[in-house]
């Protein structure tokens, strides 16, 4: 498994969107920044803030795009380029429908399943790109998705986001070495399940 040169969030930017459910992978990035006393700098070259971080014994580029979520990929792709960043060698966090608020999941390649930001990704990366999946869970039917992603989650759920944004941080060396069977050991741990990847 490749080495995680790279690690993106996706959202949308502004102050209106930052309590969405849709900037569940803003959430995950802002936690490990904290975590590791990191700042943000905005850079017009990568369309988006960026900093680097030291997860475990390897210096992480990270990023949030600045554009809006259906142009995530030009912001990824311009980070990539410019320090030579295979689409392998990245990992995207983001706001996933299908699983409810307070699991994660991870995955390496596979379909958009309809995320914009997913969508735009594959479009100039290709799908080899790992994923972190922060559920938000799903409003129950496909005509108010886009309603529920861009509105702010109950308390409880907020909580329990928070709560796996926390756990996930703690495995998160592991996906950066590429040890995908131990980060997904101590997840599965966590969540008593065995579904992922």
């Amino acid at each position: 498994m490749s080495l995680i040169q790279l690690i993106a969030g996706l959202g949308n930017p502004g102050p209106e969107y930052a309590e969405t459910r849709h900037n569940a992978g803003f959430w995950l990035l802002d936690a490990l920044l904290q975590q590791a006393n990191g700042t943000w700098a905005g850079q017009s070259k990568f369309f988006g803030l960026a900093s680097r971080c030291q997860i475990g014994s390897q210096s992480v580029h990270v990023l949030k795009p600045t554009t809006f979520m259906n142009k995530s990929g030009q912001s990824v792709l311009a980070m990539a380029q410019f320090y030579k960043i295979p689409p392998e060698a990245i990992l995207v966090v983001h706001d996933e429908l299908d699983i409810f608020p307070g699991e994660i999941r991870i995955k390496r390649g596979g379909g958009h399943g309809g995320h914009n930001g997913l969508r735009d990704l594959h479009r100039v990366l290709g799908d080899s790109y790992a994923r972190i999946r922060v559920g938000i869970g799903h409003p129950g039917h496909k005509s108010e998705v886009l309603n529920y992603v861009l509105g702010k989650p109950r308390m409880d759920d907020r909580n329990a986001m928070d709560d796996a944004i926390r756990a996930t941080l703690s495995w998160l060396p592991d996906i950066v070495r590429g040890e995908w069977n131990a980060a997904m050991n101590a997840l599965h741990q966590r969540q008593g399940d065995s579904s992922g990847i």
